[in-house]
This record gives structure tokens, sequence and C-alpha cells, in this order.
């Protein structure tokens, strides 16, 4: 039987995939928090592996901008913040994946960016309560044409960097993080069954801060390339 929807639904949400005429589609999008102990301590927050786990929140789909867009100021923050992150790109699935096995759900890499209402994740954390309003929201999940992994598949360091209006704030390196890819994708397999067009944001290190209407925002990653977010001052 042939469904009939009441109003048409929304286009899939796709990004592009660097020296490809293909799209890559999305299907969910995890994100990482505190996975550098840099950014952890500007946080507030300790971080001892040894003794805790990774932790993810959500974005839905429809918060992807691809890079290069301008980005509306969004509403009722007054302090919202860049995030510099290197996004795993999944092209197959798996439950309960081994550390070892899980580089074969890699499709590929792309630098991302987790925009966040600063001050609204603050007062979620004050409360007890969730990140939704801080984390996902539209235009929050801006990313690079994705480039398809190579033979080396794993990304094990390289360096990593933002700039705002050519002022370099953020500048690490991807060995840094406190948990590897690997690590993420097999802790994550273990609450989720993964699948192709599942996106991981994998945290972000130190010197996170605030943007205004009329910041241009430049982050590369070593090996990826280039994400480019214009901020602009929302249409009344």
């Amino acid at each position: 039987m042939t469904e009939t929807l009441c109003f048409a639904s929304q286009p899939p949400v796709t990004v592009a995939i660097q020296a490809s005429q293909l799209r890559f589609p999305v299907h969910r999008i995890f994100c990482v928090g505190r996975n550098y102990h840099a950014h952890a301590a500007e946080m507030g927050v300790t971080v001892d592996k040894a003794t805790t786990q990774p932790f993810y929140f959500n974005k839905h789909p429809s918060a992807i901008a691809e890079s290069g867009a301008e980005i509306p100021y969004p509403p009722e923050t007054s302090n919202y913040h860049f995030e510099m992150e290197l996004v795993v790109a999944l092209g197959a699935g798996g439950f309960q994946v081994s550390e070892a096995a899980a580089i074969d759900l890699v499709y590929g890499y792309a630098a991302g960016l987790d925009m966040t209402r600063r001050d609204l994740q603050q007062r979620a954390k004050d409360h007890a309560h969730p990140w939704d309003l801080g984390k996902d929201f539209e235009q929050a999940a801006v990313i690079s044409p994705i480039v398809v992994k190579d033979e080396r598949a794993l990304l094990q360091q390289g360096a990593i960097e933002l700039s705002v209006n050519q002022s370099m704030k953020q500048s690490s390196d991807l060995s840094l993080m406190i948990w590897s890819v690997p690590e993420l994708i097999s802790d994550l397999s273990r609450y989720y069954r993964l699948l192709p067009g599942d996106l991981i944001y994998t945290g972000t290190p130190e010197g996170v801060g605030p943007v205004v209407p009329g910041d241009c925002l430049r982050g590369h990653i070593e090996g990826v390339g280039q994400v480019v977010a214009n901020i602009v001052t929302p249409a009344v």
C-alpha cells in the first residue's frame, strides 16, 4: 500500500564528498563531550580516563550547515561559541564492535564546528537539565566536505586549529584526544546499532570562545581540510 503524506516531508540531509559528485546521506549526529584534557579544564572539569567513560549528546541532522555557509546568530543567546572538531563519517554499521574492527566502519573524515549556545548550556548544567537547547539547534553542526579515508585509514595525529577573523583561537593535535576514534566507535556501538550515515563529532580542544555577527571562522585539520563559517545578523 502506498502511503499518502498529509504534507511534503523534509528533504534528506546530505553532505558533500571531496572530489566526488556523490553526496553523503546523514543519518544521526553523535557528539563527544570533553575529549581533550585542556578543554575539560577550561570547562572546570578534570577527566580521569581510568575511572570515567566517554559521554555523548546528539544533534538532529537538520542542524547541519555546510562549510562556507552564512550562519545567522541564533536566538535566545548572548554567548554563542565555536568548538572545532574532527568529524568521523561512518559508511558501514555495527553493534558491539571491537576497537580493532571499529576502523572498518569509517567512510571518511571531515572538519566540523560544534556551535554552542554556551549560556543556555550552562543554565542546563546548573539545573541538571539536558543540554539540547545549548547544543541542538539550526545550523549548529557545520561541516566541511568529507574526505574518503585512504589506505592509512586511522587518523591518530595531526594539527587541529581554528581562527576567528585571522586570529588563532584553537591550536592542538588530534593525538591529544582522550578517547581515540576506534575507542569512541567501539564505545558508542555498545549503546547503539551504528549505521551508515552516522556522524561522530569527536570533541574540541581548548580555546573555545564567543563570536558575533561579522565574524569569519576558519578551521583546519591536517590531512582533512578546512571548514568555514560566516556569522551574520539574523533577519528580522
